[in-house]
């Protein structure tokens, strides 16, 4: 289909293109060989009398007009999408629907489970794929419309899309059963002086807690290992004696399966509130309201 002189299939290549800013991978998304994703660049070079991407050293770059280009065209094409599937109802016993989710190990450790288990009862031909949001920028995968939800931190949500809170938590320590070094009670001295266990996030550590003890206390923890996700944690802990802080809700797990202790922190931390998002083109689909 045509409009105003442009192949609105170019549309999809375009968008493509401005994302990957590659052009085999632009294709590799499109299930497109490189030359056929090299013929659309040409066509839409045409069409807008611009370049739209540029080589920069090794990598290509968007022209100004790519730049504007970017937002409205992806705008278009979700909208587009979410126009076309929208169905005027969901029956949960007979769908064949996929869901796909965002969220931390932490979440679906304590949620999903139950959730999936809940959700086989109810909708037996839904599936459902979970990714880790252990990525530089998970609110992005939303605004390009790649997953159904995203569950965060209110704090780390985008602000352009519709959300609620799913949940809340609170923070505790946690301290193998052998640790002789602290008792029922964690007082500031102890914590100050004791190695603690963190986890990475995206290739950094996760300074949430850090952050807010600095501000609060003036002086940081002794952070000294780094697991690689949340759940991880409890286990990095058992056998030494480093404490961790980390949420109530895993680490009640955890003290079922591993020989820790929970501790009440020796300062108050904020709770945590657990958000979903959703993108704001199927704030009206069926089937992600009864998924929410």
């Amino acid at each position: 289909m045509h409009f105003r002189r442009l192949d609105l299939n170019l549309l999809v290549a375009l968008d493509a293109l401005l994302a990957e800013r590659n052009i085999t991978q632009a294709g590799k998304r499109l299930y497109l060989t490189q030359s056929a994703m090299s013929g659309s660049l040409a066509r839409l070079r045409e069409f807008f009398d611009d370049p739209l991407l540029v080589p920069a050293g090794r990598k290509m770059v968007l022209t100004p007009l790519a730049e504007r280009l970017a937002g409205p065209v992806h705008d278009l094409l979700v909208r587009a999408r979410a126009t076309i599937e929208l169905q005027p109802t969901f029956d949960p016993t007979t769908s064949r629907r996929h869901f796909r989710l965002m969220m931390s190990d932490y979440v679906g450790a304590v949620m999903m489970a139950d959730a999936v288990r809940l959700a086989a009862e109810r909708a037996p031909g839904v599936t459902f794929d979970i990714v880790h949001n252990n990525i530089e920028a998970p609110e992005e995968t939303l605004e390009r419309a790649e997953i159904d939800l995203l569950i965060m931190p209110v704090d780390y949500l985008s602000p352009g899309h519709p959300h609620e809170v799913l949940f809340e938590d609170e923070y505790v320590c946690i301290a193998w059963r052998g640790n002789d070094r602290v008792d029922e009670t964690l007082t500031v001295e102890q914590y100050l002086a004791a190695g603690h266990v963190g986890a990475r996030f995206g290739g950094i550590r996760s300074t949430a807690i850090d952050d807010w003890f600095v501000q609060h206390s003036g002086v940081a923890r002794r952070m000294e290992v780094f697991g690689m996700n949340l759940t991880s944690i409890p286990q990095l802990v058992v056998g030494t004696r480093r404490i961790a802080t980390m949420h109530r809700r895993l680490a009640e797990l955890f003290a079922t399966q591993l020989p820790i202790r929970l501790l009440p922190p020796p300062f108050t931390v904020p709770p945590l509130a657990e958000a979903l998002q959703w993108h704001s083109a199927f704030d009206q689909d069926p089937g992600l309201l009864w998924l929410r």
